[in-house]
């Protein structure tokens, strides 16, 4: 039987570049499951958080490119693919908090028009969190944010602490709000002497329940500090009033009323409902609900900023008989003057945990201890990508921690 060939056109494709094809494909596929973890931020001191995130995890950090031009415009370049993958931005926020959103938004925006599956950022401290009330003619900053990342791109968010959990609602996609409590209970059991005879101190009433969370845990005992030198952001006036204050009420030009003496009471009331409305709040002196003496006070909260009202808590606690006061807190932004305010106050020691970087201020004030979340944070990464529960990462934590 003659044997056919058949001719006619030739192979456009060698077996070596087909293996080489199949190697890639397969290369493709097994990226395409995976996952990639980058960083927004542009300053290297930001990026700490990220790489320690990435050690644990056991992967490499993301190739990308993010710096600020001569303009001062934001510009991020990816180097590489990330088609069908999940990605995760890992943006710390610096002291320059609107460049490091800015940075956020591009990169985020960057690897929506690259075509990546879904993009979550991680996000340990999230700026505006405290303004996340109407003030005034102001706006709720906090909510035009959600929007604004929505918007970009991103799917999904891991955040720790949030200010007010209800801000969970201002998006429409995801929130694990993480809680740095687990940590900072272990640090007081293991870096305190003595701390079975320390109190939990709330440092306004406000933060009672996550003060009681942590004296529950503990089993310590539970004080409530109330009364501040300053004006509280709950107890500031919002500046709207109904009637407005401007006005002086009068009577509708229409309307004629017969009863001269009825037109003064009416006026008499209205002035002194207008006088109540401009009364200011007013609150007693700091006083101090509970007993501290020849106790260590631990003040648990969970942003340090200005320490103005933490220096005045100290101050009563020490007149109280504590002998020794530390601060707990998640993030430890420390405005201004805080490490020079924290190093000459009664306050022994201030701890909080490195979702927000303060290198510059630990070195201004040896009083300042970091506690290291970054192992909460990978796995979250992990079980997120992986489609586990996250619920092992909230056991034992309470409804109002």
């Amino acid at each position: 039987m003659p044997i056919r060939r058949f001719g006619g056109h030739r192979s456009l494709v060698s077996h070596s570049q087909l293996s080489k094809l199949s190697y890639g494909y397969t290369n493709m596929n097994m990226s395409r499951a995976g996952y990639r973890v980058f960083s927004a931020n542009s300053t290297s001191a930001c990026t700490e958080l990220a790489k320690k995130i990435t050690e644990r995890l056991g992967v490499e950090l993301g190739k990308s490119v993010v710096y600020q031009e001569s303009n001062r415009e934001t510009r991020v370049d990816v180097m590489e693919s990330v088609r069908g993958q999940d990605i995760f931005i890992i943006q710390t926020i610096p002291r320059d908090v609107n460049t490091a959103i800015m940075e956020l938004l591009v990169m985020a925006y960057a690897l929506k028009t690259s075509c990546a599956k879904n993009i979550i950022g991680v996000i340990p401290y999230f700026p505006y969190s405290k303004q996340c009330k109407m003030r005034k003619r102001g706006s709720i900053v906090c909510k035009l944010l959600a929007s604004m990342l929505a918007k970009a791109g991103l799917t999904h968010i891991i955040t720790m602490d949030l200010h007010q959990k209800e801000v969970q609602g201002f998006f429409n996609f995801p929130v694990d709000n993480l809680r740095a409590s687990p940590f900072l209970i272990q640090y007081i059991q293991e870096e305190i002497p003595d701390y079975r005879n320390a109190i939990i101190v709330a440092k306004s009433p406000s933060a009672a329940k996550r003060a009681q969370s942590y004296a529950e845990r503990l089993r310590l005992g539970l004080a409530v500090m109330h009364g501040e030198a300053h004006q509280s952001e709950s107890d500031m006036p919002d500046g709207r009033h109904s009637p407005p204050l401007s006005r002086t009420v009068t009577g509708h030009t229409g309307l004629e009323l017969p009863c001269k003496t009825h037109i003064h009471n009416n006026n008499i009331f209205f002035m002194t409902v207008m006088l109540t409305l401009m009364m200011a709040k007013e609150k007693p002196p700091i006083t101090v609900v509970g007993d501290v003496g020849g106790r260590i006070a631990i003040i648990v909260d969970d942003i340090v900023d200005d320490v103005e009202d933490f220096v005045a808590a100290a101050e009563i606690l020490k007149e109280r008989g504590a002998y020794k006061i530390y601060i707990m807190a998640t993030h430890g932004l420390l405005s201004a003057e805080a490490p020079r305010l924290i190093e000459e106050s009664a306050i022994d020691e201030v701890v909080v945990t490195n979702t927000v970087p303060h290198e510059v201020q630990k070195l201004q004030c040896p009083k300042i201890k970091t506690v290291d979340v970054s192992m909460i944070l990978a796995e979250a990464i992990r079980r997120i990508h992986n489609g586990e529960s996250m619920a092992y990462l909230f056991r034992n934590i309470a409804v109002d921690d």
